[in-house]
C-alpha cells in the first residue's frame, strides 16, 4: 500500500492504456478497503506486536489468570498499573476498529468493526469503573487478548490482499513504455499508447513484446512463463503468435500487431486478477452477515440481560452480567475469519 505508492507513480507515465486502467482500478481497490480505515499492513503489524508485549503483564496482573496458574502478584497500585496498560492497549490497539466502526455506521453497513469496537469499549469502561470502586471483576485481560487476535486477523487479511495487488502490479509492469515501429520502411520509436492494430513492430533481443501479434520475419525463443506458466522458452518464427508482455530471447522478431488495449491477452489476464481480487467469497459474505446480526443481537441481549438482572439484584451485579454477555458475543474466530 503506502510502500508501493511511489513505485506506482513512477510507472504511471509509462503505462499503455490497458495498464493505466489496471493501475487506476488497483488504486480504487485499495481506496475501497474502508473497513481497515486507511491503516496499512505495517501499521496493523506494529500495533499487534506492541499490544502483544503489553498483554503479557496484563495477564500476569489479572486476578483470574493468577488463580488459574497459582500465581500471587498483589502489590500496592497493581490495579492502577493494570489500568494504565489496559488503557494503552485499548486506545492504541483499538483505534483501527473505532475508525472502522465510524465508517461502517456512515455506510449503513454494520459489521465486524462495529462488533469489536463495542465489545472492547464495554469491557474497558466497565473495568475502569471496577478499578475506581465498582463491585465486580475487571475484564482487562479479555480486552487485551480480543484486540490482539483481531489485529492479527486483519493483518493476515491485508497481507493476502497486498499479495494480490503485487501480482497485479507485476503484470502491469510487463509492457515496455516504447516500441520500435516500422512505417514506410523506416523504424522509429513511438509511445506504446500510439501502437495500433496492423502496425509492424520490431522486437530486438532481450526486449519485451509490446502487443499481441503474428511473426512475419525473424526467429527467436520467447519466454512466456509469467503469462502462460510455460517454463521452457517457446520458439517463434514466421506465422507464430506472440503475446504482449512475453520476453524475447536472443533473436530479432518483426511482428504484425493483432491486439492492443482491451483486446490483448495481457489485459484479459489483468482483468481476471482484478475480478479475483475485488470479489468476495461466499465465506466472506457469510461472515459479514453474521457479524451484522451478531452486533444487533449482542446489543439487544446485553440490554435485556441488564434489565432482567437489575430487577432483583444491584447495579454492579447486573452490569457485570451485561458486560460478560457483550464481550463473549464477539467471537475471536469470526474476527480472524
Amino acid at each position: 500500500m503506502d510502500h508501493s505508492q511511489h513505485h506506482q507513480h513512477h510507472e504511471h507515465h509509462a503505462m499503455p492504456e490497458q495498464s493505466a486502467n489496471a493501475h487506476h482500478k488497483q488504486t480504487d481497490l485499495h481506496a475501497g478497503h474502508d473497513k481497515h480505515a486507511g491503516h496499512h499492513t505495517g501499521d496493523f503489524l506494529k500495533r499487534f506486536w506492541i499490544c502483544i508485549i503489553l498483554t503479557v503483564p496484563v495477564l500476569l496482573l489479572s486476578h483470574m489468570i493468577q488463580q488459574w496458574i497459582g500465581l500471587h502478584l498483589d502489590f500496592a497500585g497493581d490495579d492502577y498499573l493494570l489500568l494504565l496498560l489496559g488503557s494503552v492497549i485499548y486506545f492504541y490497539g483499538g483505534m483501527p476498529f473505532f475508525k472502522g466502526m465510524v465508517s461502517e455506521i456512515k455506510d449503513g453497513a454494520i459489521g465486524m468493526m462495529t462488533l469489536v469496537a463495542i465489545a472492547i469499549s464495554v469491557a474497558f469502561f466497565y473495568s475502569v469503573a471496577v478499578v475506581f470502586g465498582l463491585k465486580g471483576m475487571d475484564f482487562f485481560w479479555e480486552l487485551a487478548t480480543l484486540i490482539d487476535i483481531m489485529l492479527l486477523g486483519h493483518w493476515i487479511e491485508m497481507r493476502s490482499t497486498m499479495a494480490a495487488s503485487n501480482a497485479l502490479q507485476s503484470l502491469v509492469a510487463l509492457l515496455p513504455s516504447t516500441v520500435h515501429v516500422e512505417r514506410n520502411g523506416t523504424v522509429t520509436d513511438v509511445d506504446i499508447k500510439e501502437l495500433k492494430t496492423d502496425d509492424i513492430a520490431v522486437i530486438k533481443p532481450g526486449e519485451k513484446i509490446p502487443a499481441d501479434g503474428l511473426v512475419i520475419e525473424g526467429s527467436s525463443y520467447v519466454n512466456e512463463s509469467v503469462l502462460t506458466g510455460e517454463s521452457v522458452p517457446v520458439k517463434k518464427e514466421s506465422e507464430a503468435k506472440v503475446i504482449a508482455g512475453a520476453l524475447n530471447g536472443d533473436g530479432s522478431l518483426k511482428i504484425k500487431v493483432t491486439g492492443t488495449g482491451a483486446d490483448s491477452y495481457l489485459n484479459k489476464v489483468i482483468t481476471l486478477v482484478q475480478s479475483a481480487q475485488s470479489a468476495k467469497s461466499n465465506t466472506q459474505n457469510l461472515a459479514d452477515r453474521v457479524a451484522k446480526w451478531l452486533t444487533i443481537i449482542s446489543l439487544v441481549v446485553g440490554v435485556t440481560t441488564f434489565i432482567v438482572w437489575y430487577i432483583n439484584h444491584d447495579l454492579a451485579f447486573a452490569l457485570e452480567r451485561m458486560v460478560t454477555v457483550m464481550v463473549t458475543s464477539c467471537p475471536h474466530a469470526l474476527g480472524v475469519a
